[in-house]
């Protein structure tokens, strides 16, 4: 079972959630999901001399590189990290969906593809002030899910309610306007958030999960990324600066995916499906889109099949993907399914994974390239953008040098291992 080990009889120093344990902290706790953060904006923003805390937490504290979950998107792996456990177990592998019942599409919003617990609520429980804070609010309800605390997002953080958000008034707590959705200003709100809840005693266990808006739009060496960074690193020796153990890691990395001339470089599989087998006998999903699909324009490096027409040959199907170029791998879903830890019976008939650097889609008339508005295009969501940060504010006391890491271990560093 999945289920939280709480209770009346239960400890109350530690739960249990996904198999795993974690200890009640005795100092406050932030884990920061700094969305889109490839390793290379941290190294280049090192070689650039503006992020001194973030240099300090890599020298005095605990680095490595982990491993995000697959698909590289948003919210599969925001919810794996809150959950200490892979798709396979919480059931969330995508931001958007082909109900396999209905036949409709659905995007995530709320938390009802949840299966199970998170350790956010597990804490709250057992008597932590836990509070979610996200840029985007599509996360808020699944990141929230069974949390009694505090859980809200900066893109609606204007009107919050004690009832639905444990707090009234976001925005006027913090003293900050309501930040434009495609701006760094959310992802720094996040944060000025997070320093605002420890600095009132509202929290004691934070979650703060960004936007990758900058990450989309700029590369690492770009001033503004570079000025991003400073921004961000100058919250971070805040939280520090409180007395909190600050762990850091990333949904997943971020790949430049235009041509050199700057026109994105996509092979549209529902284009080449169509012209194959028929329009209707196929339907390409690409689980990357979601409210902000300007930053992405809903392309990315992972896509989902459905073969809809029972006339149609399935390995027919597999040898065509397989021979598109910009195609590195096609799986049946099963197999993609156990390979990459994803709930086996919310799989496609196949999924394709883009080589690094091309994005895959759907029809070219199902994508608004125009919305880029001529930057070039860069996202996520296949094996290139897999590594990602993996930080810790003070040393670990005990790690595995031996065990896979993956970014939803960042709990358990946090709360079992500092020392």
């Amino acid at each position: 079972m999945n289920m939280m080990t709480t209770g009346a009889h239960a400890p109350r120093d530690r739960i249990v959630v996904n198999g795993r344990q974690y200890h009640r902290p005795q100092r406050t706790t932030v884990v920061i999901c700094f969305d889109g953060c490839d390793p290379t904006y941290i190294e280049t923003a090192a070689q650039a001399g503006v992020t001194p805390a973030l240099d300090a937490m890599r020298s005095r504290g605990h680095f490595a590189l982990a491993d995000a979950v697959m698909p590289t998107f948003t919210n599969p792996n925001n919810v794996s990290i809150v959950c200490g456990a892979p798709p396979a177990v919480h059931g969330v592998a995508g931001n958007f969906y082909l109900d396999l019942t209905t036949g409709e599409t659905v995007m995530m919003l709320d938390a009802a593809m949840m299966r199970a617990p998170t350790i956010l609520a597990g804490l709250a429980e057992i008597g932590s002030k836990v509070a979610v804070v996200t840029a985007k609010d599509k996360l808020r309800k699944a990141l929230a899910f069974g949390l009694d605390g505090i859980a809200f997002s900066a893109e609606c953080a204007q009107g919050t309610t004690d009832e639905e958000h444990g707090i009234a008034d976001a925005a006027g707590f913090v003293g900050l306007d309501k930040p434009d959705q495609y701006s760094a200003e959310l992802s720094l709100f996040v944060l000025d958030a997070g320093i605002r809840l420890i600095e009132a005693g509202r929290a004691d266990v934070l979650y703060l999960s960004l936007s990758d808006y900058v990450q989309h739009k700029h590369a690492p060496d770009a001033p503004e990324a570079l000025a991003f960074m400073a921004a961000v690193d100058a919250r971070v020796a805040r939280l520090i600066e409180l007395g909190a153990v600050v762990g850091i890691t990333a949904d997943h990395g971020m790949t430049d995916m235009s041509r050199p001339d700057g026109v994105p470089h996509v092979t549209y599989l529902g284009d080449v499906l169509d012209a194959a087998f028929g329009k209707g006998t196929t339907r390409v999903i690409c689980p990357i889109t979601d409210p902000f699909v300007r930053h992405h324009g809903a392309l990315g490096g992972f896509v989902r099949v459905h073969v809809l027409d029972g006339s149609v040959s399935h390995r027919a199907v597999q040898d065509l993907l397989a021979g598109q170029p910009g195609v590195a791998l096609v799986l049946r879903g099963a197999e993609a399914a156990a390979r990459f830890e994803m709930p086996e019976d919310r799989e496609a008939d196949f999924i394709a994974v883009g080589d690094a650097g091309v994005a895959l889609g759907a029809c070219a008339t199902d994508h608004d390239i125009s919305q880029l508005a001529g930057e070039r295009l860069r996202s996520h969501g296949g094996l290139s953008e897999q590594r990602v940060p993996f930080l810790l504010s003070h040393p670990v006391a005990k790690s595995d040098e031996n065990r896979r890491l993956r970014n939803f271990d960042i709990f358990d560093f946090a709360l079992n291992r500092v020392g």
